[in-house]
């Protein structure tokens, strides 16, 4: 009897497992497939950006910009990506989501 308990313990534990298991897969053939897409490069000035990779969906209003510690800090969001700017050079890009569960950057507010 104890062995039978212990047998469908084990099951239970190793179904709870499983999710996960699927889970890291999807998100490692994300990853692959997201190496490929090419971000605008640190540095780049926003008529660079624009000129490469078009005019973007939303540019969302600068935050910041009272004082020197505090340069503006502007987004550009286009379908996959998002672009920041500090004053007028991007210093970072990131993808967006691929869905609502995922955890990362949140969507633009619209």
């Amino acid at each position: 009897m104890k062995l039978l308990t212990l047998s469908i313990a084990a099951g239970l534990l190793l179904s709870l497992n499983a999710p996960v298991a699927s889970a890291d897969n999807l998100l490692i053939e994300r990853v692959r497939s997201e190496q490929a897409i090419t971000l605008p490069k640190r540095g780049s000035h926003m008529s660079q950006v624009e000129a490469r990779f078009g005019a973007p969906q939303q540019k969302v209003a600068a935050v910041g910009g009272g004082s020197r510690r505090t340069p503006p800090i502007t987004r550009w969001v286009y379908s996959g990506f998002s672009v920041y700017f500090e004053n007028t050079h991007v210093v970072d890009a990131v993808l967006n989501r691929a869905n609502a569960q995922e955890v990362g950057p949140a969507p633009a507010r619209q």
